[in-house]
């Protein structure tokens, strides 16, 4: 897939909204010894409405989102309710395994999204990309600098580089903020694209880091 931006549009990553889960959310919890993994909001209508605020501060009407998985959680019709706050018209969904609701399309919902899809490699501005809610070991182009953005594993903001160009875009590293196309390529320009060498036949011969 090749994404062309209309003049003036921009494009957004983020990941792991999981709006409206209350498990997650310091204040409401059921987790026992969870402050290292809840966030820190006074009520889940605290961590809502930061979610939805801080994609509209950011992303606008005409601009595009590409959110990487677990949109929301703790009932279907939470699904709708997010979607109906984000002022963003163009959202293209990678599937999380809390999107169950949204992968069998329950009541059409998929309609409300550009596309929904498990795995997306995408050009952008002569950039390759692989997208995917869960972070791979080795993806396609991974030793050419090809650049892998994930989720899933709601790491911190000194923990969300892997291997080479490989990065979760989750809001859990992020302040709860999406990440532009520009911080990407910005950030991903200073990683080194790395080989994967165990045992994979594509890089036998290869060795090290390419910087």
């Amino acid at each position: 897939m090749k994404l062309i931006l209309e003049k003036g549009q921009q494009l957004f990553f983020t990941s792991d909204t999981h709006y409206s889960h209350s498990n997650i959310c310091r204040a409401t919890t059921r987790w026992a010894g969870s402050e290292n993994l809840t966030r820190d909001f006074k009520s889940l209508d605290h961590m809502n409405d930061t979610l939805a605020n801080n994609i509209n501060e950011m992303v606008g009407e005409n601009d595009v989102l590409i959110h990487l998985g677990d949109w929301s959680f703790g009932g279907f019709e939470n699904i709708q309710k997010f979607r109906d706050r984000i002022v963003c018209k163009e959202i293209h969904l990678i599937l999380g395994n809390h999107d169950h609701h949204t992968e069998n399309n329950r009541d059409h919902v998929q309609g409300r999204f550009l596309s929904v899809q498990h795995y997306l490699e995408v050009k952008i501005n002569d950039r390759d990309f692989v997208l995917c809610h869960y972070p791979l070991q080795s993806w396609h182009g991974m030793n050419k600098g090809v650049i892998h953005l994930h989720g899933h594993v709601h790491l911190s903001e000194n923990r969300k580089f892997g291997n080479g160009k490989k990065m979760d875009v989750g809001v859990d590293g992020n302040g709860m903020d999406p990440y532009s196309i520009d911080e990407i390529i910005k950030i991903m320009d200073k990683r080194p694209v790395a080989f994967e060498m165990n045992g994979d036949h594509h890089f036998d011969g290869l060795v090290g880091v390419v910087g």
